[in-house]
């Protein structure tokens, strides 16, 4: 625990030093915990960015402006719309460097005419343990990663959280719609809004870790490990399966392996 404090104090430390920064605020558990701590530490001189689009779930950006609002944080929203991006909506392997490179263009444009050095970002130490394009971009625009730079990894993010009383401290993981969708499988508004409707409805039913990969006609569920039980009940199989033609899958199937992070990446070969 005493690493896990150094850590901390250095975050604060280098933070102190920016003097002001724009933090990208996705609502998720690592930007909300950087956020909170910028703003304990620079206080008005931190400005939240959240980007609406297709791929961003109306719940997540809710969860955003109630967290700035009830702390008084500055909360700013863009428009970074990915698949009016050329080459984003064909999905290719390297997709996520296209929707970070539009993204962290328009917060630094927004950083730059207000006077402002620094654009944050949440990566954490286990963002460089998988394949992950979106970096790449970040790098090139000289995006700052205070929590990677410290070297904190998610579970000391999630115990830090929880002794700041955020809520988000045991928040599920969460990551953009598009990577719903194996490479090369094209991505398309209605394809999109198709996951977001079936992951609202298992998120419903009160399932917490929750991903619905979009196979073309197919959709393959993943849930968390210890929650994979809850669908040995055919009642509750059969509802998910009529509600899940109603949104337009043919086919439900449950992943039995449950969810991971980064799964689609499980077919790439040579790239990490």
């Amino acid at each position: 625990m005493a690493d896990l404090y150094e850590k901390f104090n250095r975050l604060k430390e280098n933070l102190k030093e920016m003097g002001s920064a724009v933090v990208a605020f996705s609502g998720g558990v690592d930007s909300t915990f950087l956020l909170k701590v910028a703003h304990n530490v620079l206080g008005d001189n931190v400005t939240a960015i959240t980007a609406r689009s297709s791929t961003y779930p109306e719940r997540e950006y809710r969860e955003a402006v109630e967290f700035t609002s009830s702390n008084n944080i500055k909360h700013i929203t863009i428009v970074s719309e990915e698949l009016e991006i050329e080459g984003f909506s064909e999905n290719p392997t390297n997709r996520c460097y296209f929707c970070k490179h539009e993204l962290f263009s328009k917060i630094g444009k927004y950083a730059k005419e207000n006077g402002i050095k620094f654009v944050l970002d949440g990566s954490n130490a286990d963002d460089l343990g998988d394949y992950r394009p979106g970096l790449k971009a970040i790098n090139e625009l000289g995006v700052v990663s205070p929590l990677k730079d410290v070297g904190l990894t998610k579970e000391e993010i999630r115990i830090l959280s929880r002794e700041l009383g955020l809520k988000t401290w045991d928040k599920p993981a969460f990551a953009c719609l598009s990577s719903r969708f194996p490479y090369g499988q094209k991505i398309t508004r209605e394809k999109l809004e198709m996951v977001d409707r079936a992951e609202q409805y298992l998120l419903d039913l009160g399932f917490r870790q929750v991903r619905v990969r979009h196979h073309g006609d197919i959709a393959r569920i993943e849930v968390a490990a210890h929650e994979r039980k809850k669908f040995f009940d055919e009642q509750l199989m059969d509802k998910v399966s009529e509600e899940f033609k109603k949104i337009g899958f043919t086919y439900t199937a449950l992943d039995l392996k449950g969810y991971r992070t980064g799964s689609m990446n499980e077919t790439l070969k040579g790239l990490k």
